[in-house]
């Protein structure tokens, strides 16, 4: 059996910056994340272990310092939070900051913002918190319940699909030809080359395994991006979730993880594989796709 692993896989440069950030600052204070630092269980496990506390409820901190996440936070969340004396400390990733910027541009040239995105999703709510009438799509649907506006502005959540995203711009350009549509491209870099890479990976496998937390976004969208190529595509967050009968016949296993998938936890299961899954027609091998 072949292991293939994507060509791009794993933590991206911003959940690597945030959990560094937590740890330093950890070193020298009690901290409080406002939310998860970032949406994989592994990680935050490790950082309670450290003394890191994680609380939902900003009423709740009960440390002097509080963090905010990966996936950033509205200038109005973190005024309320300053607002009790306490220090605000930012981890959230520079592409975010990024697309924040890009929607406040918009607004400010008089564009009606529209975000591709999911509505509940943390880090759509903290580029959404501040702005007065707007709207947030993710389906071809919501595009046509949109209401006519003489200029759209639209920007995209960093880890949604850019095919999706721009295919939902294509949509809203030919639903009102004579508005003026502008699009700031805010997909993140690290999302399109995962992305990219498990198209190419899932149309080469007989089975993907994608690693990453339950909860997060852009390991989902792995996930459905290459159930599209490949008919047996498993989500995992780590080795305690693969099952050998997965693999039964499979000549070629690929191995992709979202972009806070620790390194440790790929390992994990790239090692499973290799010792809890054997074939009688071949040895297993290791290739990068």
């Amino acid at each position: 059996m072949r292991i293939l692993r994507a060509t791009h896989l794993g933590m991206c440069f911003g959940v690597r910056d945030a959990i560094a950030l937590a740890k330093h600052e950890s070193a020298a204070g009690p901290v409080t994340v406002l939310g998860d630092l970032v949406h994989n269980e592994t990680v935050l496990a490790d950082l309670r272990s450290r003394g890191i506390r994680i609380e939902r409820n900003a009423a709740n901190i009960a440390t002097p310092t509080v963090m905010i996440t990966a996936h950033g936070a509205s200038d109005a969340a973190m005024e309320r939070v300053r607002s009790r004396g306490l220090n605000v400390i930012e981890a959230t990733c520079p592409l975010v900051h990024f697309a924040h910027r890009a929607l406040r541009q918009l607004v400010d040239e008089g564009f009606h913002p529209v975000i591709i995105g999911k509505a509940d999703h943390v880090e759509v709510r903290g580029m959404t918190e501040d702005l007065g009438d707007h709207d947030v799509v993710l389906t071809p649907v919501e595009v046509g319940q949109l209401s006519w506006r003489r200029r759209f502005g639209i920007v995209a959540q960093t880890t949604q699909p850019i095919a999706r995203v721009r295919e939902l711009v294509a949509l809203l350009q030919r639903r009102f030809p004579d508005s003026e549509v502008r699009f700031a491209d805010t997909v993140c870099q690290p999302t399109k080359q995962r992305q990219s890479a498990a198209e190419e990976l899932a149309q080469r496998s007989d089975v993907v395994v994608v690693i990453g937390g339950a909860q997060s976004n852009n390991t989902r969208e792995l996930v459905a991006t290459c159930a599209r190529f490949c008919p047996r595509v498993h989500h995992v967050q780590t080795t305690a979730d693969l099952r050998a009968e997965w693999f039964e016949g499979a000549a070629t296993v690929g191995v992709t993880a979202g972009t806070s998938t620790p390194d440790v936890v790929i390992e994990g299961v790239a090692t499973w594989l290799h010792t809890k899954v054997e074939t009688a027609s071949a040895p297993t091998s290791l290739c990068i796709s």
